[in-house]
């Protein structure tokens, strides 16, 4: 099977195989996107850490592209050989089951623990229920409907990806409805890799955020620095470098410090994320290719009860 190669800030990127993936295209006339939609067998992603729904390897605005491809290998079992904007939530009940007894991910369905080893998202979990998954596509926005019913945990979780008439905005529209009759009580967070016009993670690239950050992390002060509210490169990445912060602080209980601006210099293209949910942990990670806050939020849902949470991508270009 062919496969084409291009490198990236020193990397070299094995492209996917030359097959077509299940997937769809959506705009608005400001934006286009590609998604790559969820399918068992011939599903572009089907590992078992991030949510199946809203894999998107492209999306373009006023000439600029702000996803792709970061990884350099490729299978549809890796758990991050995935782009865009995707969601991993925290697994249900890993620590309280015994070696043989299934958890639940959202979003992924319910899994074996094989052994009593800690939970790490990069292995491959046997999935015992992958749930349904039903796609309804528009010209401008795509609905994911996973549904998964099992004897601790069901559920319906419906999430839109949708483009805004008008507008250079993007915004994905959660809501998990608790089907079951156990609490389903967990976080969620979003990856957010951006490859922002290809450019290599270094100076030309900037974080902002509505507070003044404080943490500490794998090579802070060495290859990346914080300045205020900003998180700064004091040079290029190089390949198998990496910047990880697990816990950066300093925001507050409101939803309006749930407020990311990336901005990259060299191509004057900029995006900002914001959610309707205040932040419950923030953490950051890079590496030559990408660069991606990861905001968590917190969610419970009663039986019976549904939960919902919007965010908001509004893409710019800056002024130079």
């Amino acid at each position: 099977m062919k496969k084409i190669y291009y490198l990236l800030s020193g990397l070299t990127i094995v492209a996917m195989p030359l097959m077509k993936f299940p997937q769809t295209e959506i705009s608005n006339g400001l934006i286009r996107a590609k998604i790559y939609l969820p399918d068992s067998r011939k599903g572009y992603y089907q590992g078992t850490r991030f949510d199946w729904s809203g894999n998107m390897p492209s999306l373009v605005y006023n000439g600029h592209e702000y996803f792709g491809q970061w990884f350099a290998k490729y299978s549809p079992e890796i758990h991050d050989a995935i782009m865009g904007p995707v969601q991993e939530f925290t697994p249900l009940d890993y620590l309280e089951t015994k070696p043989g007894g299934s958890f639940l991910k959202i979003g992924v369905g319910v899994l074996t623990k094989p052994d009593d080893k800690p939970y790490t998202f990069s292995r491959l979990y046997p999935v015992l229920n992958r749930g349904k998954w039903k796609v309804n596509k528009k010209p401008d926005q795509v609905q994911f409907i996973h549904e998964l019913n099992d004897k601790d945990y069901s559920y319906q979780y419906k999430k839109t990806v949708q483009l805004i008439k008008d507008k250079p905005e993007l915004v994905l529209t959660h809501t998990l409805r608790n089907t079951g009759n156990r609490t389903i009580e967990t976080s969620v967070y979003d990856h957010n890799f951006f490859v922002i016009d290809k450019q290599p993670i270094g100076p030309g690239f900037i974080v902002r955020l509505p507070f003044n950050i404080r943490g500490e992390g794998r090579e802070i002060g060495e290859l990346a620095a914080i300045d205020g509210n900003k998180i700064v490169f004091l040079r290029n990445l190089k390949n198998n470098e990496t910047v990880f912060c697990g816990a950066l602080e300093g925001f507050g209980a409101s939803a309006n410090d749930y407020d990311i601006r990336i901005e990259n210099q060299t191509t004057g293209a900029g995006v900002r994320i914001t959610c309707d949910q205040p932040l419950l942990k923030l953490v950051f990670w890079a590496c030559s290719t990408t660069l991606c806050p990861e905001p968590y939020i917190r969610i419970k849902v009663d039986p019976g009860q549904v939960f919902s949470w919007n965010i908001f991508y509004n893409f710019y270009t800056l002024t130079k």
